[in-house]
């Protein structure tokens, strides 16, 4: 072997330095290789959630990516739909981009281009030991008990070498090699639009002043779309679904003519003002479609990102679901790697394949109900909280000790209250004299969390070791001003809950136990998989 490495990751864009920087978190050294050599000079993935900023958060990176978020965008803006920038607004879908979001997380949803978010990743990943690898694909993967092998390849050069690692993650996108070469399959409903977006510099300043919308869905006669204007409101894109007759498919192709003159009119057709001035900055082919990877997992090479699921744009779930992919594998992979649970990985595809497909359809619905009405599609789930798709996803699998009669899907997290597979309840408590969210109490290990008159708890988890847990009990390591902890997460003055390193609830007991060191030693048996 030319090298040998705990993990090796395909793709090093948004979800491949993703998963650098959180296995770099719990020690875990890897390499990103990434066919290109330069970050895409265009803006795509403008849109982040809460629960992707909660994950920067805990590595360190949130400060760093708002500031560069408020250089390039206007924070906290609506998601509306007008006939033109210049004409009247007919659909209101989201008053106000962080609507709500103070009572379920300590982080605020923002927009910053991916140009402008993956040096953070980047340089954070390697700060902590992440090595990056540009120029170079993937082109062969052998597998046994112990490791995987990849065939590797210079795109300039041609030359091979082979790389050896405990894992391999393909985070290499909606064409994935590694999806190929592991004959993973997509389900789902296939290309149902051709679409481009137009990358263009254009002053619209004038039309939008006095309205703060974050996103501006486009439709008319001409086309079917939405824009996305940088912070100066004199360049963006426009990423049009649909052109014209949209009786006719053929004729509806958005990808047809990509001619400079044919996009200029595209762009004023969307600003409504025929004669305003445009330049073209680039353009981009896709295709609409909601399609999920039917494994997610093939022995020790695994798939996140694009490479295990494919939505439309509209809600912005597709790199936020990736990077979720990342946070989840990453601890897993972390604590085989140490020893601590070699069989923990196999839950990845239990956790993440029914989040994705549920994110996939939400993604659908509002494609459909948003640029697509037209389709008269009656194949689609009713739209759900943004909230649930964000925060509200539950997991099941043996990673979790589930209650009786708990089967649901998704939630408000607002109504999950502690539920084993959630994610843990944010609430603001004080810690060494300062304010913090629940959420920043849980670090690489497992967090025993327990109430007030739950101290024997506490001393049963300090005496566990490999892997240690960290433990609170509330109220005397951290205060609660509210007093609301036991109540946000289902416990009595008297019961723990244990918390995963992803931040999801892994149990609970909702009271106190004659023997609390073989309750708690016994549950962390089970969750890892022993």
């Amino acid at each position: 072997m030319d090298e040998e490495i705990p993990v090796l990751i395909a793709g090093g864009g948004l979800v491949g330095l993703s998963t650098a920087m959180f296995l770099a978190r719990h020690g875990i050294s890897s390499l990103a290789i990434e066919r290109l050599r330069n970050v895409s000079p265009l803006p795509r993935a403008a849109h982040f959630h809460m629960r992707t900023l909660e994950l920067y958060r805990a590595c360190g990176i949130e400060d760093e990516v708002k500031a560069q978020s408020l250089v390039e965008f206007e924070p906290e803006g609506a998601v509306a739909a007008f006939d033109t920038l210049a004409g009247k607004q007919i659909a209101a879908f989201v008053p106000s981009l962080n609507e709500g979001v103070e009572a379920v997380s300590p982080s605020r949803r923002l927009f910053i281009t991916q140009p402008g978010l993956e040096p953070i990743l980047r340089r954070r990943a390697e700060k902590a030991g992440a090595r990056v690898q540009d120029g170079t694909e993937i082109i062969g993967i052998d597998q046994d008990a112990d490791g995987v092998t990849a065939t590797v390849k210079d795109v300039d050069t041609g030359k091979e070498q082979k790389i050896r690692a405990k894992y391999l993650v393909g985070a290499d996108g909606a064409h994935s090699a590694v999806r190929d070469l592991l004959r993973i399959p997509f389900d789902g409903r296939g290309v149902f639009s051709n679409s481009i977006t137009i990358y263009f510099q254009a002053d619209v300043a004038s039309l939008m002043a006095g309205r703060n919308v974050s996103v501006q869905y486009i439709l008319n006669p001409r086309l079917s779309g939405f824009f996305r204007l940088d912070k100066d409101m004199k360049s963006g894109f426009l990423c049009v679904n649909t052109v014209g007759d949209t009786s006719k498919p053929e004729a509806a192709n958005a990808a047809a003519d990509v001619s400079e003159p044919r996009l200029i009119e595209l762009v004023r057709d969307g600003v409504g003002v025929a004669d305003i001035p445009v330049k073209i900055v680039g353009v981009s082919r896709w295709r609409s479609v909601s399609d999920v990877a039917r494994h997610y997992q093939v022995g020790r090479a695994f798939i996140a990102g694009d490479a295990a699921h494919l939505m439309p744009p509209n809600g912005g779930f597709g790199g936020n679901t990736g990077i979720h992919d990342a946070h989840n594998l990453a601890w897993k992979l972390a604590y085989a790697l140490k020893g601590w649970a070699p069989d923990l990985p196999s839950t990845y595809e239990a956790e993440r394949r029914p989040v994705g497909k549920f994110t996939v359809e939400q993604a659908y619905s509002r494609y459909v109900t948003r640029s697509a009405a037209y389709l008269g599609a009656k194949d689609f789930e009713p739209v759900a909280h943004d909230f649930n798709i964000e925060v509200g996803y539950l997991y099941h699998s043996p990673a979790i000790l589930s209650e009786p009669g708990d089967d649901k899907l998704h939630e408000l997290p607002s109504e999950s209250f502690g539920r084993p597979g959630s994610r843990a309840p944010h609430l603001w408590v004080e810690r060494d004299g300062q304010r913090v969210s629940t959420l920043d109490l849980f670090g690489t290990n497992f967090t025993l969390l327990a109430a007030p008159d739950g101290g024997a708890w506490a001393a049963a988890a300090s005496r566990l070791s490999n892997p240690p847990v960290d433990a609170f009990v509330v109220g005397r390591d951290v205060t609660d001003p509210g007093r609301q902890f036991a109540e946000a997460y289902g416990l009595s003055s008297t019961g723990p809950v244990l918390v995963r390193p992803d931040g999801f609830v892994a149990w609970r007991a909702k009271d106190a136990a004659a023997d609390p060191d073989q309750a708690l030693s016994a549950a962390m048996r089970t969750l890892l998989m022993r």
